[in-house]
């Protein structure tokens, strides 16, 4: 979970709204999050590993009717960042879509995420559009 502090809508949740949630922390709802992706799609998610320990993962879901291919998360664990784990996967997700004979690949990312901001249009992705969240305590 390292890797998406400060780059998760589910951090900045925690961030603005003062802490906890229904009693759950940020970890606890993203790793939500990526179960949901395991469950809907397990054979749509990648790692990578660095001497048999995993430094990072990817995780896919396909609408083959829109053509879509859709990249829901992407982390590579801190100290492994910079040595490319990122475009690895991003690419292999892409040949993943390809071989499924998808038609375009989405991906997003948060205002705070310079990595993503900057490691998405390297890979091909340009941005076609900026969404703001809204939320509030009940």
């Amino acid at each position: 979970m390292a890797g998406f502090a400060g780059v998760s809508l589910d951090h900045a949740l925690e961030e603005k709204l003062g802490g906890e949630l229904a009693g759950h922390d940020w970890r606890w709802r993203k790793a939500r999050h990526i179960d949901d992706d395991v469950a809907v799609h397990a054979e749509g998610i990648f790692v990578a590993e660095t001497e048999g320990e995993v430094v990072g993962y990817i995780s896919t879901a396909l609408d083959r009717e829109a053509g879509k291919g859709r990249i829901p998360n992407l982390a590579v664990a801190v100290g492994a960042r910079g040595e490319g784990i990122g475009r690895a996967l991003i690419e292999h997700a892409l040949d993943y879509f390809r071989e499924e004979n998808l038609a375009y690949a989405v991906i997003e990312t948060m205002e705070s995420n310079p990595i993503g901001q900057t490691l998405y249009p390297a890979s091909g992705f340009q941005e076609i559009a900026r969404q703001v969240h809204y939320a509030r305590r009940l």
